[in-house]
């Protein structure tokens, strides 16, 4: 049926009409299309780019060097040595174990690293490379290079490793650097990206672990470009790191290997502060160990045998060893009494060779007593009695107070690890530690250095520092950090009479310069570096009365770990200090034969600068001190040590 054309025009106009509405739709789309491509191509071109290049470019962190330890002369402590290692990529090599049967042939491969980096490989990517072997030598390292068409995926490398020249000398100060372990990363909060680096290496313990932040540096970077499966192509560039700061310490390095020389292999302990700045220069603990065992990781027997070790080689005895003072603590029982009124120079004790307290017996060490004793002959002779008797009037309330400003009870903010508090007690401290009050007896115990007080080797060298200025001296570890002085703590003036202290200081010079002096057998002569001087013998063990009817055991009749601790501390020259030292031999019997001669010579070594004349020493002892010098020279680094200017 035909359409009228009414019927033809009207249908026309409707095909016109969507034709109009689909065209315009098209092109809304065509148009919005076209903005949105404008959008991304134009307007947002940087930001997509940046989502391109990061997924073939990768940045990687450059560990910094870390900075380098030296003593007070710029002679150098721990540096950073090249450290040569070859790696394997698995993917490279083919036959992995082909190449590494021929590797063998040109480097001793140790079993355990090989099985350790075969495991490795099964569970790391083909392409990541794996170490086979671990600071070999330069010579190892040729070898490997000059054949290396022979050895495909082999890469010899050189990084940057920590090693200690002196070996043990400064071991418990300086401490040591190992790997970085999960314990680490679990102790820090937001550790750093460097951390987590393969065999970054980090402080463990000492002045590595407490200056890590100063010492680490800041990491530098490099872009790499990578391909689909994360394997490196090519370097694009590098932004070096910021090496860490250098530290210059107080310690005298030469006067330190003496000392740890000295000591041997006896468990023992000196310290030494500069009298006029607070400065140590010397904080030895013996035995030794060697710290560059720990920085790879120490074997299993190395660290067997370091642990089983009854003499402790790695405890830092000089600030964390604790000790019962012994009568080097007379002096601060004396100095109570002196400052309250109690006694004066002229007053006597008489000294039977015991005193009844609370039906107690308190010996002294005298056992016939000796007799009648003012404060000079008591510090000269170390009487017991005479200082039962001024505790007994005086009180422990003001025998601690003079303790605690002499600087016993207080930890020293040092950059070491486990730094001593020590033990300086009081009334109040019984009544809260141990839930018991405080008997009379405690206090004739703490007069001379027994009962519940304790001190480190450092806490008894800054007493005698204060001791022999007057001055609150503190002691000082670091004394630059690239080569910025770090100031110390400016002492005030103790809060003691100086006439009381030149009593004391008097007494101290008897015993080691008066016939009848305890340490009169280490004295020195030479009248310019007169020393003044306190012996000190602590016991481990309870004497019973049964022992005492009988006859004390002598010392060395015991065995080692049941005898007597013996210690010395003193200051020289007498007339203008310039050190003072402590001492402390474990289980060394009377301070007067073991320590007191150690503490003799490390002064005498301190005062001149190195190996003193034997005119210094007693004629009947210069044969044997020159022997022993002899022998003590050749254990001694010297000028082979690295030095560097520290201008």
């Amino acid at each position: 049926m035909r359409k009228s054309p009414a019927e033809i025009g009207e249908s026309h106009v409707r095909l016109s009409r969507r034709a109009l509405l689909l065209g315009g739709a098209q092109l809304a789309f065509v148009g919005g299309l076209g903005l949105r491509m404008r959008y991304l191509q134009v307007e947002q071109a940087d930001q997509f780019r940046l989502l391109a290049e990061e997924n073939r470019i990768n940045i990687r962190l450059i560990p910094p060097a870390r900075g380098e330890l030296f003593d007070r002369n710029g002679i150098v402590l721990a540096r950073n040595e090249p450290s040569y290692r070859i790696t394997i990529v698995r993917e490279d090599a083919g036959d992995v174990d082909a190449v590494i049967g021929r590797l063998a042939t040109l480097v001793e491969l140790d079993p355990d690293d090989l099985d350790r980096a075969m495991t490795e490989m099964r569970r790391s990517p083909p392409f990541l490379p794996v170490t086979l072997a671990d600071r070999i030598s330069w010579e190892e390292m040729s070898r490997v290079a000059v054949n290396a068409p022979a050895l495909p995926g082999i890469t010899p490398e050189v990084g940057l490793s920590r090693y200690y020249p002196l070996r043990g000398d400064l071991a418990h100060v300086v401490g040591y650097v190992g790997p970085v372990s999960d314990y680490d990363l679990s102790k820090i909060e937001d550790p750093d990206p460097l951390l987590r680096i393969p065999r970054f290496q980090i402080g463990k313990v000492g002045l590595e672990a407490k200056l890590e932040d100063n010492l680490r540096g800041k990491a530098g970077s490099k872009r790499v470009e990578v391909n689909a499966v994360g394997r490196v192509m090519r370097e694009l560039d590098r932004r070096e790191g910021q090496p860490g700061d250098d530290v210059q310490l107080t310690i005298d390095q030469q006067l330190q290997s003496y000392t740890q020389a000295r000591l041997g292999e006896e468990s023992a302990s000196v310290v030494v502060v500069d009298c006029r700045s607070g400065d140590l220069l010397t904080v030895a603990s013996s035995p030794t160990f060697d710290p560059n065992l720990f920085v790879e990781g120490i074997s299993v027997a190395d660290y067997r045998a370091l642990t089983e070790n009854d003499h402790r080689p790695l405890a830092a005895k000089s600030v964390q060893g604790t000790y019962p003072p012994g009568s080097t603590f007379k002096m601060i029982t004396a100095l109570a009494a002196l400052q309250e009124g109690i006694v004066n120079t002229e007053d006597t004790v008489w000294c039977p060779g015991h005193l009844e307290v609370s039906n107690r017996r308190f010996h002294c060490w005298k056992r016939a007593g000796h007799g009648h004793v003012d404060l000079g002959q008591a510090l000269r002779e170390s009487c017991d009695v005479y200082f039962y008797e001024l505790a007994l009037e005086v009180g422990i309330d003001k025998i601690a107070a003079i303790a605690e400003q002499l600087g016993l009870g207080v930890r020293y903010d040092l950059p070491m690890s486990g730094v001593a508090r020590g033990l300086n007690p009081t009334r109040g401290w019984k009544e809260t530690v141990r839930g018991e009050s405080w008997v009379i007896g405690d206090t004739v115990n703490a007069s001379i250095g027994q009962g519940f007080v304790l001190a480190s080797p450092l806490q008894l060298a800054v007493m005698t520092a204060r001791l022999a200025t007057g001055m609150n001296i503190s002691p000082r570890l670091v004394k630059s950090l690239n080569g910025i002085e770090q100031p110390g703590v400016t002492p005030d003036k103790l809060d003691i009479n100086e006439n009381h202290l030149r009593q004391i200081r008097r007494g101290m010079y008897a015993v080691s310069n008066h016939r009848r002096g305890t340490a009169y057998g280490s004295r020195i002569i030479e009248d310019n570096y007169r020393l003044a001087g306190k012996t000190g013998t602590s016991q481990v063990r309870n004497i019973t009365a049964a022992e005492r009817a009988r006859g004390v055991t002598r010392n060395e009749d015991l065995p080692w770990e049941r005898r007597d601790h013996a210690l010395f501390v003193n200051f020289a020259p007498y007339e203008n200090p310039e050190v003072a030292v402590a001492v402390v031999v474990e289980h060394g019997g009377g301070g007067s034969k073991a320590a007191a001669p150690i503490a003799r010579d490390v002064t005498l070594q301190a005062l001149y600068g190195g190996t003193p004349p034997l005119a210094a020493y007693p004629s009947k002892d210069r044969g044997r001190i020159r022997t022993q010098q002899e022998a003590l020279e050749k254990l001694v680094p010297g000028r082979e040590i690295t030095r560097r200017d520290r201008a």
